[in-house]
């Protein structure tokens, strides 16, 4: 079991910044992210990486690791569910009801790179 805990980290991922948030990846893994301005079926590339771990070594970023370069493919552009803002003073009848489906881009990661 302590053999198999250590195989979990021997394998490559990078944690990577896009649309304000930080995502952590692996090879093959998929991604729901914010809304990027490329077609499905494109390639698109991560320059902002935070930290890169290889085979137990790490590379943390000051605040972005040089040479580092996260690849992924687009494979759709999408909505998210619905969320629903519903606001409402007691006694005053105010009801304000809205929705909102935020625009999402799935990607699935190819590549990650490190040029030490």
């Amino acid at each position: 079991m302590f053999f198999h805990i250590l195989e979990r980290y021997q394998t490559m991922f990078a944690v990577i910044k896009t649309g304000g948030k930080q995502y952590r990846v692996q090879e093959k893994s998929i991604l729901r992210i914010e809304k990027l301005p490329v077609e499905a079926g494109q390639s698109v590339t991560f320059n902002d990486v935070l930290m890169i771990s290889s085979k137990g070594k790490v590379s943390v970023g000051t605040p972005m690791v040089a040479g580092a370069v996260v690849e992924g493919k687009v494979i759709e552009q999408m909505r998210d569910r619905k969320v629903i803002v519903f606001k409402k003073k007691r006694r005053q009848n105010y009801r304000r009801k809205k929705g909102h489906r935020q625009h999402l881009t799935v990607v699935q990661i190819s590549k990650i790179s490190h040029k030490a």
